[in-house]
């Protein structure tokens, strides 16, 4: 027993010697700008830690470890020898020449410069994170919401929209320092992106709704019509048992490094986060469907991590399949007053079985009667499929976004977990009337993809979108006052039976904020409605919420080139950004301001 002690204690000392060093640094760009997101990792130890939004890092290595690897997706790799206790790097962009034609028999390979993954070729070169061809992307055509005169037009109705995959996959487009298609760019996602400070709901209703009247940023003598929604927010343990179904797709196009790898990683997040009352399974599709992990209680760790290791990519895509499957495994394992709900992951790139998006559009529709609702994470790049999976998450009452690194992984699957995975209020609608006295013209700044007929409001059989708890959703309203002269507005003579004369008493209020929701179980709508006061208020008065994400709509708009983005203007957006950022511990507005600055140099 004396030999063991003597023994353990000696390698407690050679442990002790060996010694560690904390080594920090920064990392940009080119463009000296910092990188967020990047992972650093010890040559020829397993320990990597990751940069924060201002690009920082701190790891400590053993003593013998002579070497850093910074690595991020889009950015050529690099090996940085510790000679001191700071290294800095300087991440350049990895360009690529995208490949034209995407099937092997129409390009011709030379000297193992491509390889073949089913069926599809990518490129073979040193330190290739990712393959992007911008003509095989596909997005849905995004056509912009006009003015209308509250005069004749004074009912705007549109569904909520908490989906936030537009302004990730912007990221991703930027950092790689590419084109931005417009229809890519869907501005109520990227201000949505962004969780606000509105107050938490007081009374037995879901939500809260806040409103603010301002001046508008981008255009003189406009106003802006703000409205902020606040779920309730759950704390983690009370949140109710849940019964999650994966469908993953493995097939060909997944087995890039921003694809299924990520998507192994994304997953172990939140199965750090189950209890023993969650219940997980995991259905794959490729050439085919099948369970790989029937449900597990979400303790048993152990199983689940075995077989989401164990995934490899390969086939052809049968999407339309592994729903189907998804969903009779989710019913068949139904938990009642709890979360039912299946999270795909996938590129989009249906190819086999159901692929057409109207196709699609129907079985989710049917399906959701089930009370399984629908998650949709996207990956990847090249062939990437928006506008498949953005149907799927609207049609399916669920959400949408997309994971460009582990980051946004961790901010979907674990800091916003209630958000994402538990509805609190379904088929969530707003529907605003203007005043014709103080409103002349209005238009709803995105939402083009979720507006809705008027009579939709009352209408119960009428599918909107879903609040998840702590979810926090944004609209903004451009607004032409009444006597400002604009070429917006078209003019029309007077209507003989509308009424003509003003009174004071008709200028008190800008608009009434009708909301219609119903709870996660329920079938009838419940209101819940505000009137907004005609007051006064500068913009410099207004809340940090106001302006920043009118930031972010400018942004959005000159992505877009839009006809409306009037004087909006990197460096304005920039400016008020800044200042309206407020607390920030996470750093996603620290990262927007970094964006601009990028899109800024691009342009």
């Amino acid at each position: 027993m004396k030999k063991v002690i003597i023994i353990i204690q000696f390698v407690l000392i050679g442990l002790v010697a060996l010694g560690q060093k904390t080594i920090t640094g920064t990392v940009t760009d080119n463009n000296n700008i910092a990188i967020s997101g990047v992972l650093v990792s010890a040559k020829h130890h397993n320990i990597s830690v990751s940069t924060d939004h201002q690009g920082k890092y701190s790891i400590t290595v053993p003593e013998t470890e002579d070497s850093l690897l910074f690595a991020l997706s889009g950015y050529a790799t690099q090996s940085k020898f510790l000679n001191g206790k700071k290294v800095d790097c300087v991440l350049s962009v990895l360009l690529l020449e995208p490949i034209v034609n995407e099937y092997v028999d129409e390009i011709i390979l030379k000297k193992k410069e491509y390889s073949v993954v089913s069926g599809k070729a990518t490129r073979n070169l040193p330190n290739r994170t990712a393959y992007y061809n911008p003509s095989v992307e596909e997005y849905t055509k995004v056509n912009e919401n006009g003015f209308k005169p509250a005069k004749d037009e004074p009912l705007s109705t549109f569904s909520i929209d908490v989906d936030r995959a537009s302004y990730s996959n912007i990221r991703r487009m930027l950092n790689l320092g590419q084109k931005i298609p417009a229809d890519a760019v869907r501005v109520e996602e990227m201000i949505n992106y962004f969780d606000y400070k509105y107050p938490q709901p007081k009374d037995d209703n879901p939500y809260s709704i806040t409103a603010e009247y301002s001046d508008c940023p981008w255009e003189e003598n406009f106003k802006l019509l703000h409205i902020g929604l606040q779920g309730k927010k759950i704390p983690m343990d009370n949140l109710p048992a849940s019964n999650i179904v994966f469908l993953l797709d493995v097939s060909g196009s997944m087995s890039e490094e921003n694809k299924l790898p990520l998507l192994k990683s994304s997953i172990k997040l939140l199965v750090n986060n189950l209890r023993s009352v969650d219940k997980i399974s995991i259905v794959v599709y490729a050439g085919a469907a099948g369970i790989v992990l029937s449900p597990t209680a979400g303790n048993d760790k152990a199983k689940i991590m075995e077989a989401i290791d164990n995934l490899h990519a390969g086939g052809s895509t049968a999407g339309g399949e592994g729903i189907m499957l998804a969903y009779k495994t989710a019913e068949e394992n139904f938990i009642k007053n709890g979360n039912n709900r299946i999270i795909l992951c996938t590129d989009g790139d249906f190819n086999v079985g159901i692929s057409n998006p109207n196709e699609l559009e129907d079985l989710i529709t049917k399906k959701r009667e089930s009370g399984v609702f629908l998650t949709c994470l996207g990956f990847g790049m090249g062939n990437y499929k928006d506008n498949k999976i953005e149907i799927l998450a609207n049609k399916g009452n669920g959400n949408y976004s997309y994971i460009d690194n582990i980051q946004e992984a961790n901010k979907t699957l674990v800091t916003e977990f209630g958000g994402t995975i538990f509805t609190i209020a379904k088929d969530v609608k707003i529907q605003v009337e203007f005043n014709p006295a103080v409103v002349q013209a209005y238009r709803l700044v995105g939402y083009e993809n979720r507006m809705l007929n008027n009579e939709d409001f009352k209408d119960d059989k009428k599918d909107a979108g879903e609040m998840g708890a702590g979810h926090t959703v944004t609209a903004i309203y451009e607004i032409i006052p009444v006597g400002v002269k604009s070429d917006f507005v078209k003019q029309i003579d007077d209507l003989k039976y509308q009424k003509k004369d003003v009174n004071a008493a008709d200028t008190k209020e800008v608009a009434t904020i009708k909301t219609r929701y119903k709870k996660p179980d329920g079938d009838k709508g419940i209101d819940y409605n505000i009137v907004v006061e005609n007051k006064k208020v500068s913009l410099g008065s207004t809340s940090d919420n106001y302006r920043f994400s009118t930031s972010v709509a400018m942004f959005g708009m000159l992505l877009r080139d839009s006809q409306y983005k009037g004087a909006s203007t990197y460096d304005k957006i920039i400016e008020q950004g800044n200042k309206a950022k407020g607390e920030d511990p996470e750093g996603y507005k620290s990262e927007f301001i970094r964006l601009v600055n990028i899109a800024k140099i691009q342009k």
